[in-house]
């Protein structure tokens, strides 16, 4: 564990980063690097539970003496119709029966594309109700929602100053927010908007690096190990300290080029640049 000025940040996995391995392998992969926690990617999750119980699932966790932090992710989740919405209700429903079983806190929750000409307070309105709808899912298996802001340009939430604002307007117990450093760079995140947020509704610090290149054409596929762009990580890391934030760091990286190596090296890689990062 890495110690902040808030306390101690726990250091988490997420299966992103090894996303061609099934979950059992980032289960042990996750604990054989040293890692506190696990974000469970949840198509693995499914794949896993075609032919294994969820009682198989928390075993391999607890025989790794691994916890499980979040299960990523539920996508557009204010960019639906109706038969949309209902099914959006009831893979919150789902997961949180998973995360529920698996003593996982966290459901991570992103918002879908921009509508054509749509308004600020339209886009924040549609978000906010479908929030609330799914805390309710959720809130009976004492799980809660991890909202993740997507920096880039076709996304409808784009800024953590937006992301707060949601859930602030949700105002529900199990709502909560997730500071990912490549969408906060990419989307134009403020270090100001840091510290305008409540520490205690922050699920996760999603910790990676980009490539230099210009902000508005950065994809996941050019995400890096941290410390090997040009995120200003030390500010970014700084600022969400300051605010007193003692979670989760989880490093997340989509790099097609890293799922063809070694997993435990991906993995034992990406720990020992994430801890340093975090040493400011």
């Amino acid at each position: 564990m890495q110690e902040a000025k808030g306390g101690t940040i726990k250091l988490g996995y997420n299966g992103a980063t090894t996303m061609t391995s099934p979950y059992e392998v980032d289960v042990q992969i996750a604990s054989a690097a040293g890692y506190d926690v696990l974000e469970i990617t949840a198509t693995k999750l499914d794949k896993y539970l075609q032919v294994h119980s969820l009682a198989d699932a928390r075993k391999l966790l607890d025989a790794a003496r691994l916890k499980a932090h979040a299960i990523n992710s539920i996508e557009r989740i204010n960019s639906r119709d109706a038969l949309g919405r209902g099914e959006l209700l009831a893979r919150t429903r789902e997961l949180s029966r998973f995360a529920h079983a698996l003593d996982c806190p966290w459901i991570v929750v992103v918002p879908g594309p921009a509508p054509a000409d749509a308004k600020w307070t339209t886009i924040r309105d549609h978000t906010v109700n479908a929030l609330r709808a799914m805390s309710e899912m959720a809130a009976p298996f004492d799980v809660n929602l991890a909202f993740e802001f997507l920096g880039f340009p076709w996304c409808s939430v784009r800024t953590l100053a937006q992301a707060w604002e949601i859930v602030q307007r949700v105002d529900r117990a199990n709502v909560g927010f997730v500071i990912d450093t490549c969408h906060f760079y990419a989307g134009g995140s403020t270090l100001d908007s840091i510290r305008a947020v409540d520490a205690r509704q922050m699920a996760i610090l999603h910790i990676n690096d980009v490539e230099a290149m210009p902000k508005e054409k950065i994809e996941d596929a050019n995400r890096l190990f941290p410390g090997d762009g040009v995120i200003p990580l030390k500010e970014i890391i700084g600022a969400v300290r300051g605010i007193g934030f003692d979670g989760v760091a989880s490093v997340e990286i989509f790099r097609p080029e890293y799922w063809q190596r070694e997993p435990l090296a991906v993995a034992r890689a990406a720990r020992e640049k994430m801890a340093h990062a975090l040493i400011t």
